[in-house]
């Protein structure tokens, strides 16, 4: 008897990343992705023995920070990335 196949379609928008993944979409380092965990400003689940960062919590993360950085600003409220660049 054989398994199903447990792998998604291609294209398929995945709901959860592991650290070395997450480093890959923040263009940071896996080792800062275990430490933002462990410092809470990341949050993460276990399943099992493996550790995943929802997409939420990844853009989260990247509206805090952003807010942080930048208090007041009115483009904030705003998602970035998928326009065109203006130079």
């Amino acid at each position: 008897m054989t398994s199903p196949n447990t792998t998604p379609p291609r294209g398929t928008p995945r709901i959860m990343l592991t650290a070395e993944q997450t480093a890959a979409e923040l263009n940071i380092g896996r080792t800062t992705v275990y430490a933002l965990i462990k410092s809470g400003e990341l949050r993460s689940l276990l399943i099992g023995r493996l550790r995943r960062i929802p997409l939420d919590e990844i853009q989260a993360y990247t509206t805090r920070l952003t807010n942080q950085q930048h208090p007041g600003d009115p483009n904030d409220s705003e998602p970035r990335g998928g326009g065109t660049a203006a130079f």
